[in-house]
């Protein structure tokens, strides 16, 4: 076997690394070609440490990755149920295998464009996203209405994105749900929430 199939063997292994999010030692699997495969990046982190999930609480995590927001809310809300959703089955397969792997039952995966395949008539009492900066503004408009449509009464919706994108999100707030809060900033990201009133 050349030197070069063997790196390429090795770099088609799992990548396997540990979290500690929210007090509680995760372990996740990732592969290369998703977000941050090797560690749970700064804006989760970020949002993971300011969320309030109550344990009965709906929560919906958009664009789950491998599923580090998802993951750490089933663990605070065993209570309640959480929807994982990505448009990449990649992703859909790793947050499957890392819901098991932390042994969570609240959880259930499954493949969506945003929230194209949520069904209709399920209300959230918390929706989380930390969506690629890339993904566009027409792409968030399109979330944020959908997410609105999907939230409980007084649900919540957390996002978190780079600082660049805070005022696009303020104003969207404002305009979807009436009101908008930054949690908190970094020097590279925002974290806002809206509610449902």
């Amino acid at each position: 076997m050349s030197e070069n199939h063997r790196i390429i063997e090795a770099l088609k292994r799992d990548i396997v690394f540990e979290a500690d999010l929210k007090n509680r030692n995760l372990v996740f699997h990732a592969t290369w070609g998703l977000f941050s495969p090797t560690g749970v990046d700064t804006g989760s982190r970020i949002l993971i440490e300011e969320m309030e999930i109550r344990p009965t609480d709906s929560v919906l995590d958009v664009g789950c990755g491998y599923g580090a927001l998802g993951i750490a809310a089933a663990t605070l809300a065993p209570k309640g149920t959480i929807h994982l959703v990505d448009k990449d089955f990649v992703a859909v397969a790793y947050a499957e295998k890392n819901a098991t792997l932390n042994k969570l039952s609240n959880v259930k995966v499954y493949l969506s464009n945003f929230l194209s395949t949520v069904p209709q008539k399920q209300k959230f009492d918390v929706i989380l996203s930390n969506p690629p900066a890339q993904a566009g503004r027409e792409a968030l408009s399109i979330f944020l209405h959908d997410a609105k449509k999907h939230l409980a009464p007084h649900g919540r919706i957390y996002l978190v994105t780079v600082a660049g994108l805070k005022e696009f999100v303020k104003r969207n707030f404002k305009e979807m749900f009436g009101n908008y809060e930054k949690i908190r900033q970094s020097k590279t990201h925002v974290v806002a929430c809206a509610k449902n009133e």
